[in-house]
């Protein structure tokens, strides 16, 4: 079982026409076991305060062990970085790998109740963490799987995905495991 702690909350900002001009991913941190995991970095804008919510929690960024990285787009890989020890992961499909990750095929539990999920539509390397909570919720970090609440109350994708299709069944996939979701711009919260 694992304990999360939101480390940073994003957010997008937009313009009256909806295209995106600032945004920063939510980074979360896992703790199970002796295993300390962060999922996605946000932005270097965040940096101060991943660094101060590390800090508050007791957490020596030395000491992750494990970053994921839901997809690779620069708002969710700033701060790699600051985890100097940890082992990246990030899934196939992106035509840019991410130089130094190690490529996740398909899904894979990397600890006791921490599994990744492909979950394709925002782009092709999209992936999900789903935990089981200690707290006996069930928690999905959805990365932009999920960017915003919004998604979920209008049950629409993303407004930036590659398929729409396979956005609205990752989204499915999603809702069907979880009790909160952490979505890619935003708090947590209940479904």
């Amino acid at each position: 079982m694992a304990t999360l702690d939101v480390l940073a909350i994003g957010y997008l900002i937009r313009d009256d026409d909806g295209n995106i001009l600032e945004a920063h991913s939510t980074s979360t941190l896992i703790k199970t076991g002796n295993r300390l995991i962060v999922v996605d970095t946000s932005s270097k804008y965040m940096r101060p305060a991943l660094k101060s919510s590390l800090k508050m929690i007791g957490v020596f960024a030395k000491d992750v062990d494990t970053v994921v990285i839901t997809h690779n787009h620069d708002d969710h890989i700033g701060n790699i970085d600051l985890f100097p020890n940890a082992k990246v992961l990030i899934h196939s499909g992106e035509d840019e790998p991410l130089k130094g990750a190690e490529i996740i095929e398909g899904d894979a539990t990397i600890a006791k109740g921490v599994e990744l999920r492909h979950t394709p539509g925002h782009s092709w390397d999209s992936m999900s963490v789903f935990v089981e909570g200690d707290d006996g919720r069930k928690y999905v970090i959805a990365g932009d799987a999920v960017p915003l609440q919004d998604n979920i109350l209008q049950n629409v994708p993303p407004r930036l995905h590659v398929c729409k299709d396979l956005a609205m069944k990752s989204i499915k996939t999603i809702c069907d495991y979880a009790d909160v979701i952490v979505p890619g711009h935003g708090a947590p919260f209940k479904l």
